[in-house]
């Protein structure tokens, strides 16, 4: 089977977006030092997360920001995700994690004061999510080539066909790199920590490939569950979700990448596929082109996610080992596409996904409308722990309002 790998949608060229809303938006010197102190969590956070994605320069700009927090307000969102680790292993903000300095992670100060940006997201009660790539890492394959993907060909670091470093995912220390970042961020006030990239590099020549700690015989899939498993030890009281490949939740291997859902279950509070319907192959449940499917192809991914989703709930309470099922009610918030990519996507498009993904939970059901001219209302219980939410996904940071319930 072949499928589509792209993570997390950096077409069009997401660093290229990402300067476009820097020179558009950007009204002052990003950087400065005199941040207010450390926030605390959100009292009473949502259980249904309803969450749009923010690009660092989108965060440190406070044009932007007026922007998404009033789209927030106006309608049914209540959460956002904030990149403080992004694509290039290039951190928002400063932190006071020595290996960051002596890295040279700091070539792109896009938040300049994250504390102040924490507290006026409480302050309007929204859910703040930090987004942390993790084993794809320029920054770091650079001042430590010893722990990234090497190339057999060239002996220098391995790069993927759109150029971009890996680290390799047994690499014990990428694992304390990357739990350093996240507990500065936790202790900054973010509200969960979300980690992408959590996976084995793909989209490149995977046969020039030389692991500096890989043995080439452990399974992939054992590595990134340990890791999984590392990262809730080493953040035991935090909340944290994982984005995996949208067809983790209807295959049952390991794509290749290391990534299986049921192991994620076991360990983070909320897993987050990438179900965008372009990323879906030609034919995907008969469509020549899912993207213009978004319905059926968000039903049939979730219902299958949710129907493993319950069979892992019944094992962990029935369960008396505390080792084995660490997370007991997990829960399931997909990323949707609110972007053009195989279709134009509009109003209609983004709400058929969140529709779809409120019904595979079987929490919701379906009103037929009043009038020819009306569509038929999705209505949910709202007291149910089967609704997990969702997020949107635009790397242009513009999202579609008429997609969304008025507040």
């Amino acid at each position: 089977m072949f499928f589509n790998t792209s993570n997390n949608v950096e077409i069009p060229n997401l660093a290229q977006l990402d300067k476009v809303i820097e020179n558009l938006e950007s009204e002052e010197e990003i950087y400065v030092s005199d941040d207010i102190e450390l926030q605390k969590p959100l009292e009473n956070p949502p259980e249904e997360i309803k969450a749009i994605y923010a690009t660092g320069w989108s965060a440190g700009s406070t044009k932007t920001m007026n922007r998404l927090i009033n789209l927030i307000k106006d309608t049914e969102l209540n959460a956002i995700v904030i990149d403080i680790k992004d694509y290039s292993g290039n951190l928002s903000y400063y932190t006071e994690i020595p290996e960051l300095k002596e890295y040279n992670a700091y070539q792109e100060i896009k938040i300049s004061k994250p504390n102040t940006l924490i507290k006026r997201l409480h302050d309007e009660g929204i859910y703040v999510i930090a987004r942390q790539t993790v084993f794809q890492d320029p920054v770091l394959a650079l001042a430590r080539p010893d722990l990234a993907l090497t190339s057999s060909s060239t002996g220098n670091q391995w790069t993927d066909y759109k150029g971009v470093m890996w680290m390799d995912t047994s690499a014990k220390e990428v694992w304390e790199y990357n739990v350093k970042i996240a507990k500065d961020a936790l202790a900054r006030g973010f509200d969960e920590i979300n980690f992408d990239y959590i996976r084995f590099a793909s989209d490149g020549d995977m046969d020039d490939i030389i692991y500096p700690y890989w043995d080439g015989v452990t399974l992939k899939r054992y590595i990134v569950r340990d890791f999984f498993k590392y990262l809730r030890q080493s953040l035991p009281d935090a909340k944290i979700s994982g984005d995996l490949f949208g067809y983790t939740t209807i295959l049952y291997g390991d794509l290749g990448i290391g990534q299986n859902i049921d192991d994620a279950f076991n360990y983070f509070d909320a897993i987050a596929p990438m179900t965008y319907p372009s990323h879906y192959n030609k034919w995907f449940e008969g469509f020549e082109n899912p993207a213009e499917h978004p319905y059926e192809v968000l039903y049939k991914s979730m219902s299958i996610a949710n129907n493993r989703l319950a069979e892992y709930k019944i094992k962990a309470a029935l369960s008396t080992s505390t080792e084995k099922y660490l997370v007991k009610e997990p829960k399931l918030r997909p990323w949707l596409q609110d972007f053009d990519l195989g279709a134009e996507y509009d109003a209609e498009k983004v709400r058929a996904q969140i529709n779809a993904s409120d019904m595979a939970t079987g929490a919701c059901t379906e009103v037929p409308a009043v009038a020819s001219t009306s569509s038929n209302m999705i209505i949910c219980d709202e007291k149910s722990d089967k609704l997990g939410g969702w997020m949107l996904w635009d790397p242009r940071n513009i999202y579609t309002k008429e997609a969304l319930k008025e507040s």
